[in-house]
């Protein structure tokens, strides 16, 4: 038995017969995909924070975050390509950790997109709210849900298309940022904060004016402006030609990190120093209002709309592959196993978006827009954090059963089990940043809760004949490959 049919034999079997998702995503729309997944609502509405808790060094945050991120995306695009009949990440997790792990990759991956997507409908009712001052906040919340709905439910290659213009414009307004703050420096830019410079990311207490930890608690918010960046390993099963545009998409991770976050904040803190910027105000928006650009103002706040709404997007389309694949697992009710006629989990779309409608609820729930979208974020931060664990659990296994799969691997992950560990430690360092400050400790200590939900509902799946049939084929093949190692 080859090992493609080894490996696949848990997930594809049961699968070989159902309608299956349509490999419809081009390599431009993988690509502008994975740039959407990694400049999301934390960059434009978060960074506010991030820079005025943490300074200049918020730079090196950003830089450090994405280093250790890329070999996570590294070790998924591996494991991804070992066997093209996984769907997603979720797919070898359970193949390679068990069924339990599956279960509760896909389910809390599910979970942070349906907190994301709350934090981006808070986002925009907020961005809403400046654009068209006294406007009821449920109204942008419940128009963007609706909007999204129709944008993802007749294809796939819809969803891609749609995406693609939202990352694009994205880019647009991050490259024109650049370029005006450059000019505003070049020319000397005078305004009441002072003359624009690149002297002002130091002379206003260095580099790092809070010490070290000022510098910790830029990890707190800054981590969240990564969720989403492992998007198109979700997006696996519908992406053409993926052994070509996987590893593309993956590989550019470094050079985008560096363009569009650690460029624009340099720009952003060049043009006004740190210390002018405040939490809850977009730095894209005040900087081009500093430059008398009232208009173009009011076109970044259009923009930054966007990127909230490229942000629940992609959170529903991910949901609802999620979803779609536990479903055709036993891990959901099967009415979400189906597909439309167009090859669409429309049953799945639909149970995403219903449940953004919390983020209707949390606008009034909250004193502001500002501590509503905190508390989402974190909670969002810690629960992706563990999604990023389980992929690199699964390298590790797939290591030590499989070292002649990773042998002839063309996409090695660089570092190899070393890096791993580093990558480990990291995580440990952002959860206990995480501790640090009343607002973030608040949302960590919550977090557990959804652990021992899923505890209590994986307990009650785990007695199904059909989990206790996969959990006994991957108990045996796990010591065939184990014993095969040796």
């Amino acid at each position: 038995m080859s090992d493609q049919t080894t490996q696949g034999r848990l997930r594809a079997s049961s699968r070989d017969s159902e309608p299956h998702l349509a490999r419809s995503l081009s390599n431009r729309h993988i690509q502008l995909l994975a740039i959407g997944g990694a400049i999301g609502t934390g960059l434009f509405m978060g960074s506010g924070k991030t820079i005025s808790v943490a300074g200049p060094s918020v730079i090196f945050v950003y830089m450090i975050i994405g280093f250790m991120l890329f070999f996570v995306m590294r070790a998924m695009g591996q494991l991804l390509l070992s066997n093209l009949n996984y769907k997603s990440f979720s797919d070898f997790a359970g193949d390679l950790l068990g069924p339990w792990a599956g279960f509760f990759t896909g389910w809390t991956y599910w979970f942070c997109w349906v907190v994301t997507g709350v934090a981006d409908v808070i986002a925009i009712a907020g961005y809403a709210n400046e654009l068209w001052p006294g406007i009821q906040l449920w109204i942008p919340g419940l128009a963007t849900i609706i909007i999204l709905l129709l944008l993802n439910l007749p294809t796939v290659k819809a969803f891609g298309e749609t995406e693609f213009w939202f990352a694009l414009i994205k880019i647009v307004a991050i490259v024109a940022l650049i370029v005006v703050g450059l000019v505003m420096i070049f020319t000397g830019f005078q305004s009441n904060a002072g003359t624009a410079s690149f002297t002002n990311l130091w002379s206003h207490g260095g580099f790092f004016p809070k010490e070290f930890m000022g510098f910790v608690a830029g990890f707190q918010i800054a981590v969240f402006a990564f969720v989403g960046i492992e998007l198109v390993g979700t997006a696996a099963a519908e992406t053409k030609n993926p052994e070509h545009n996987l590893p593309r998409a993956i590989n550019a991770i470094p050079l985008r990190v560096m363009l569009f976050y650690v460029g624009a904040l340099i720009i952003l803190m060049s043009v006004t120093p740190w210390t002018e910027f405040k939490a809850g105000q977009s730095p894209f928006i005040a900087m081009f209002s500093l430059a008398g650009l009232g208009m173009a103002a009011t076109v970044v706040n259009l923009v930054v709309l966007t990127s909230a709404m490229s942000s629940a997007n992609s959170g529903i389309y991910s949901t609802s592959r999620m979803v779609y694949g536990l479903a055709n697992d036993g891990d959901a009710p099967k009415l979400f196993g189906r597909l439309s006629s167009r090859k669409v989990p429309q049953n799945a779309l639909f149970l995403s978006c219903v449940l953004l409608l919390a983020g209707v609820a949390l606008l009034y729930a909250g004193k502001d827009v500002g501590v509503a979208f905190d508390m989402v974020t974190t909670v969002s931060a810690v629960c992706f954090m563990f999604v990023w664990s389980i992929i690199l659990a699964s390298y590790l296994v797939y290591r030590k059963r499989r070292p002649e799969q990773h042998a002839a691997s063309p996409f090695k992950m660089p570092g190899g089990i070393p890096m791993v560990w580093v990558v480990f430690a990291f995580f440990a360092f952002l959860v206990w940043a995480l501790t640090t400050q009343p607002d973030t400790l608040t949302a960590l200590l919550v977090t557990p809760i959804w652990f021992a939900i899923l505890g209590v509902a994986y307990a009650v799946v785990r007695k199904s004949p059909l989990h206790q049939a996969r959990v006994a084929e991957w108990k045996a093949m796990s010591e065939a490959e184990t014993a095969a190692a040796r």
